[in-house]
């Protein structure tokens, strides 16, 4: 799995964080989507993709072929 945040469509929600903590963070000036593991490790990968279905700005993508 290889996860994929598109900053520009980040809304600032903050689910990801929520449902994923050790993937996703935000940044503290605008609450925008910062990716800490691209290619998470198998016990998180429902969770990233949890996080990616709930995300309204549809700003995570996962590609499932890495």
């Amino acid at each position: 799995m290889k996860v994929n945040v598109d900053q520009g469509r980040c809304c600032g929600a903050g689910q990801c964080v929520l449902i994923a903590p050790e993937v996703f963070d935000q940044r503290d000036e605008d609450g925008i989507v910062t990716l800490l593991e691209p290619s998470p490790a198998e016990g998180l990968q429902a969770a990233v993709r949890e996080a990616a279905a709930v995300c309204p700005a549809s700003a995570i993508t996962i590609d499932d072929d890495q």
